[in-house]
């Protein structure tokens, strides 16, 4: 499926609310353990199989993680990210780290600010749920890919299941209103394809969110946190079957999703 072209205006009014999001929260994504030690970053190093030499260039850093997994085995990373703040934050993480070959540049994920054919890798890390033009931003990985490039995406992802898709997307949206879409693993396929990549490595797996720390991540408002709790009790039971929601004492204490991770070569 091909996503709706954007107005400008409606680009920048998107972006503007992305960094207004993230730029408070930066220093919680560097030291999130579900983004700082999940096992897709060894997984993500395992399938890449880097060298020496490889220009890499992280698409939405966030707090840097998957700069920091690369940067030990390749020549130079380059990690982008639209909001500034969390660029801050992921260099001064990195830079404690001891990862002296990173540069890190402010960027568009959908209009990157860099030459043809410049990196042998690019990757994206539960970040593409936040871009309006996911589509966009997979032929801007091919445009900025040398011949036989890679490409690594690992995101949350929709069941085809409309009633399901429309359940994850809404609470997703409810904790944070820079989420634009939990696209499915179908959609990524033919947008990869669509591209001018052959995906060579794909694996689905279901993810666990413990509620609280999930939400405080991003939510500072109890009523907030009650709205979404109360939306994800009262949803149809097939939904809350789906998701595993488990409630105790009237409380969400947890709840699963779905996490796609592929690699895909340029042609």
């Amino acid at each position: 499926m091909q996503e709706r072209e954007p107005r400008v205006d409606e680009q920048a009014l998107h972006r503007r609310t992305v960094q207004a999001q993230f730029g408070p929260v930066a220093d919680r994504y560097v030291t999130s353990e579900g983004h700082a030690k999940g096992g897709d970053l060894v997984e993500l190093v395992d399938w890449l199989r880097p060298e020496p030499g490889w220009r890499v260039l992280d698409v939405a850093t966030g707090g840097g993680h998957v700069a920091k997994a690369l940067s030990p085995h390749v020549a130079r990373v380059v990690a982008s990210d639209v909001t500034k703040l969390m660029l801050m934050a992921a260099r001064q993480h990195l830079a404690a780290a001891g990862c002296d070959n990173v540069d890190y540049v402010l960027a568009d994920a959908e209009q990157l600010p860099f030459l043809d054919a410049s990196f042998d890798v690019v990757t994206c890390r539960i970040a593409p749920h936040h871009f309006l033009r996911p589509d966009v931003f997979v032929r801007e990985s091919h445009r900025v890919l040398r011949p036989q490039g890679r490409l690594l995406i690992i995101d949350n992802v929709a069941p085809p299941e409309s009633e399901a898709a429309e359940y994850i997307n809404t609470i997703e949206k409810m904790r944070d209103p820079s989420h634009v879409r939990c696209a499915s693993v179908d959609e990524w396929r033919l947008w990869l394809n669509a591209a001018g990549f052959d995906i060579v490595r794909e694996r689905t797996r279901r993810k666990a969110f413990p509620f609280t720390t999930w939400v405080r991540r991003m939510v500072h408002e109890d009523g907030l946190t009650a709205d979404l709790e109360q939306y994800m009790l009262q949803a149809s039971a097939a939904g809350r079957e789906y998701f595993c929601v488990v409630e105790k004492h009237g409380h969400v204490e947890s709840f699963e999703g779905d996490e796609w991770m592929g690699l895909a070569v340029k042609r």
